[in-house]
């Protein structure tokens, strides 16, 4: 699947309303792989995404889900988090969310996988069982489960995934470790885990995490990736469904850095360093999806307020660099960039 596609660029699914139908088509018209985003949408919101995406492409699209995973979850740390932020509730004239588990409507997800026919499914937060990969592969779909270790990677290849993708720490939004309970290695980067997992695993490789320029792609493709997903780098594209105010944050002087953290939904996820973050992030327990669904309304209450100082602006760690044009207009200027450093090292040898 992965050789077939005419750029080696994959736009990364990004939950919350950020990946929408017009964004990953218009990646994948471009020559690249478009993903839709299946996290925190029922099973029919997101079959109504692949059915709109089917009207703007006929190009392959892929759809990412989130692998449910019910760990233990220390419940006197989770009353006392919601405690504290029930004076921010307050001043927003909000009521916290249900601190609750869920599996994002798994069960119902797969079915729409395998009733759709989706050319392309990656899953993240864990590994589905064979049997579940087994279906979707007799299905035609392509699967690849994002791994952040080479340990996660042999599970992943043990099950039978077509390809993996490889999540560096750099990476923005949530790390997609099988576990909450342990945090990859925040010091292996993306390069050296894409050599280590190689090393390991005679899969297909994806790399992800701090890729904003063609320089980046051409370094993880000299490291062993068959193609490079990117994120922060779609951002500010005009077919995003990000919130303008996280558009804007990415540019904005006053968000100087990044930051891995739980604040945000109890599990760790890179973003702008802003005032919640900075309050928050060592009272937040590992609790995921529990303080998801707590602080949602909160983090809409504060959009709606255009107070970007309490959303959770994910981003990687290039953000910087994420530039506001069509995402066509971006694939085609990261491949031009690609060419350019290719042609720079064929003159150095």
């Amino acid at each position: 699947m992965l050789h077939t596609l005419s750029v080696p660029i994959i736009q990364a699914p990004m939950a919350g309303g950020v990946s929408t139908p017009k964004l990953a088509a218009a990646v994948s018209n471009a020559g690249g792989l478009g993903f839709l985003a299946g996290g925190y949408k029922t099973a029919e919101e997101m079959r109504k995404e692949i059915m709109t995406i089917r009207t703007l492409t006929d190009a392959p699209f892929g759809v990412n889900v989130f692998v449910p995973n019910e760990e233990d979850v220390d419940m006197e740390a989770l009353l006392r988090y919601q405690q504290v932020l029930e004076k921010e509730a307050e001043r927003f004239s909000v009521t916290l969310g249900e601190a609750k588990w869920d599996d994002d409507d798994w069960e119902a997800k797969l079915s729409v996988l395998y009733e759709e026919k989706v050319p392309v499914v990656s899953f993240t937060f864990g590994c589905p069982s064979s049997d579940i990969i087994a279906k979707l592969k007799d299905n035609g779909s392509f699967v690849i489960v994002t791994v952040t270790s080479t340990e996660e990677a042999l599970i992943a290849a043990q099950q039978g995934a077509d390809a993996l993708c490889v999540q560096g720490p750099e990476a923005g939004g949530h790390r997609a470790t099988f576990r909450n309970d342990e945090t990859a290695d925040e010091n292996v980067s993306l390069l050296v885990l894409l050599q280590q997992i190689r090393e390991a695993v005679d899969l297909p490789l994806i790399a992800a995490g701090g890729i904003m320029h063609g320089r980046d792609i051409a370094a993880v493709l000299a490291a062993g990736a068959s193609a490079a997903q990117l994120g922060t780098a779609f951002l500010r594209c005009p077919e995003s469904g990000a919130n303008p105010l996280h558009k804007n944050a990415l540019i904005d002087p006053q968000f100087q850095a990044t930051a891995v953290t739980r604040a945000f939904t109890g599990r760790p996820a890179r973003g702008l360093v802003n005032r919640f973050l900075i309050e928050y992030d060592k009272l937040a327990p590992a609790a995921y999806p529990h303080i998801h669904h707590m602080t949602r309304h909160l983090r809409k209450a504060a959009a709606q307020a255009s107070d970007p100082q309490m959303m959770s602006l994910w981003a990687g760690q290039g953000y910087r660099l994420a530039k506001d044009m069509p995402a066509r207009e971006i694939v085609r200027l990261l491949m031009k960039e690609v060419k350019e450093v290719v042609e720079g090292m064929n003159r150095l040898l």
